[in-house]
């Protein structure tokens, strides 16, 4: 089972378990607003960030593998009165009609292309998206050991709630192939009364910074720097998040 089909299953409870006020978002708020140009989101989902950047009048493109997503992004945006220009496309394959001043790919999108010739492939449509300009930003969290030994393995359940309605949300995350540093996701959905909504998987690449660096001096990217968290602090930590930007 692909991402795409991953996130079809869970389109309906994606924003209930998701914070709205994520440090990420007011990140890509930030670098949206100051962007010179439009922006293009790679994998925007239900919109838990391109919403904003429309809320905040920017002018802003999104792309998502599944459809069903990209449905609940569209009743919302109609139930706001705002307009959305998204559409299903492939981070490898997407070929805009526009060039951007922005690019963005957040929520660890980019550790959905498990192959190094994907990663290179998605590389080179995020450059050639961009004005002459432009900038790419994405994040990703750092396969930390410590996190692997003690959590994955385990169930971890969070209560939500949707329409009146209770559900708890379960995921699991485990190592699927050590040789290949693949993981692999379950997530679980389980009425109140016990039955079971939603099954599904979805398999992950664990990153490091050095992978990533060498990706991009493999990419036409001219620069590119990383950052420890969403404050541009100094990345000296495993429990802090990668936050890479690149320039065209």
């Amino acid at each position: 089972m692909g991402p795409g089909d991953y996130f079809d299953d869970l389109a309906a409870f994606y924003d209930a378990v998701h914070d709205q006020q994520a440090d990420d978002v007011a990140f890509y708020r930030n670098l949206a607003r100051e962007a010179d140009g439009p922006v293009l989101e790679v994998g925007c989902g239900t919109g838990r960030i391109y919403l904003e950047l429309l809320r905040d009048g920017v002018d802003a493109d999104g792309i998502d593998v599944a459809s069903e997503p990209l449905d609940v992004l569209r009743e919302t945006a109609a139930e706001d009165g705002l307009e959305p220009t998204v559409w299903q496309a492939d981070m490898t394959t997407i070929e805009p009609d526009r060039e951007y001043a922005l690019v963005i790919v957040p929520f660890r999108t980019f550790l959905y292309l498990l192959e190094v010739d994907d990663q290179l492939s998605a590389l080179e449509r995020f450059h050639d998206s961009l004005a002459p300009d432009g900038q790419l930003a994405l994040n990703a969290f750092v396969p930390s050991f410590e996190v692997i030994c003690e959590h994955y393995g385990e169930w971890t359940d969070r209560e939500i709630e949707i329409d009146g309605d209770e559900y708890t949300y379960r995921t699991i995350t485990e190592l699927d192939d050590e040789v290949e540093q693949l993981a692999r996701v379950r997530t679980e959905v389980v009425d109140d009364a016990g039955e079971r909504v939603v099954r599904s998987a979805h398999r992950l690449k664990l990153l490091s910074k050095s992978e990533f660096d060498l990706l991009f001096r493999c990419s036409p990217f001219s620069s590119w720097e990383v950052y420890g968290g969403f404050e541009y602090d100094p990345l000296e930590d495993p429990s802090q998040e990668m936050v890479w930007i690149a320039d065209r």
